[in-house]
C-alpha cells in the first residue's frame, strides 16, 4: 500500500520534508493556462470539515514543466502528476508533455466548470498520447459511479482515485455565504462513509488499482478504505493541520493490524466484500 496526498493539500516549497514523508507526492492540478482561481474568500472551515473553492489555481502547464517539475524532481520521491482542462484536447495535451510520472486526470472538481466530454472521452484522449500511468479522479456525487469506473476502465485507464470532494456551502453569522463563490468542496471527516461507499462499489464494477481518499484521519481510517477494496491511501485535510500524519496513520495502521491479528496490510484487502459475501457480521 502506498501512502499519497490528496491533490492540492500539501505544498512541497513549505513542506519538502513532508512530502519526503509520503510514498508519492502527488501535485497541484495543472491546467493548459495560468490560472489564478477564485476570489477570496476560498477556505472555510465548518463544524467539521472544510470548505475550498480555490478553483485550480496554478502557473499553467508551460511553467510547470520548464520550472515545477524540475523543482519536484528533487525531492527523490516518485511524482503524481494531477492534470485539468477544460476539454479533452486540453487533458491529452498536457499528458502528452509528460514523462517519467504517474498521471491523475482530475475529471471533478466542484469549483470549475467541468469538460463537456464524457470521462471516458477524456481518458480515451489521453490514452491516445501517452503510455504514462494514468488514473482517474471521479466524483462521489456520481448517481452510479461503479458503471463510470467501469466506462474509465474500457477507455484505458490503469487506476483510479476516489473521491474528490463534495460541494458544499457554509453561511456566517450574517447569513451570507462565507466563500466568495458561496459553494466549494467539502471535506474532512464527514467524507468518509462517502469515500468508503464508492471504494466499495468500484471494487466490485472494476479490478482497477484504487487510490481511496476522503476523510482519512487515522491508521483505522486507511485500513477501512483497504477492506472496501482501496489498493494505496491519500491524505488530504489532515495535511493541514498534522505535519506529522503520514508517520502517525502509519504506526495507527501497524497497530491495528496487530490488533487484528493480521500479518500486513493484504490481509485486510476487499475484507469488507468478503464479510458480505459471506452473511457474517
Amino acid at each position: 500500500m502506498l501512502l499519497l496526498n490528496a491533490s492540492g493539500c500539501l505544498d512541497r516549497l513549505r513542506a519538502p520534508w513532508l512530502a519526503r514523508s509520503l510514498d508519492a507526492f502527488v501535485t497541484k492540478t495543472v491546467t493548459p493556462e495560468a490560472r489564478e482561481g477564485n476570489a477570496p474568500v476560498r477556505i472555510a472551515e465548518t463544524e467539521s470539515g472544510m470548505l475550498n473553492s480555490i478553483g485550480l489555481a496554478n502557473p499553467g502547464r508551460e511553467r510547470f514543466l520548464a520550472e515545477t517539475l524540475p523543482e519536484l524532481r528533487g525531492l527523490g520521491v516518485p511524482l503524481w502528476v494531477s492534470v485539468g482542462g477544460f476539454a479533452a484536447l486540453d487533458y491529452a495535451e498536457t499528458c502528452a508533455a509528460l514523462e517519467g510520472v504517474t498521471i491523475e486526470l482530475n475529471l471533478s472538481c466542484p469549483n470549475v466548470e467541468e469538460a463537456a466530454e464524457s470521462a471516458a472521452e477524456i481518458v480515451a484522449a489521453c490514452r491516445a498520447v501517452t503510455a504514462a500511468p494514468l488514473y482517474a479522479k471521479l466524483s462521489p456525487a456520481s448517481p452510479n459511479i461503479g458503471s463510470v469506473a467501469r466506462a474509465v476502465e474500457a477507455a484505458g485507464a490503469d487506476g483510479l482515485s476516489l473521491v474528490n470532494t463534495l460541494r458544499g456551502l457554509v453561511l456566517d453569522e450574517q447569513l451570507a455565504p462565507r466563500l466568495a463563490q458561496a459553494t466549494g468542496g467539502y471535506s474532512g471527516a464527514p467524507l468518509k462513509p462517502i469515500a468508503l461507499a464508492a471504494v466499495y462499489a468500484c471494487r466490485v464494477a472494476s479490478g482497477l488499482p484504487i487510490v481511496g481518499m476522503g476523510g482519512v484521519r487515522s491508521g483505522r481510517d486507511a485500513l477501512e478504505l483497504v477492506a472496501c477494496g482501496a489498493t494505496h491511501v491519500a491524505l488530504g485535510t489532515v495535511l493541514f493541520s498534522d505535519s506529522e500524519a503520514p508517520e502517525r496513520v502509519r504506526a495507527e495502521l501497524a497497530e491495528e493490524l496487530a490488533r487484528l491479528g493480521l500479518g500486513d496490510v493484504d490481509e485486510a484487502f476487499c475484507a469488507a466484500h468478503d464479510t458480505v459475501a459471506t452473511g457474517g457480521n
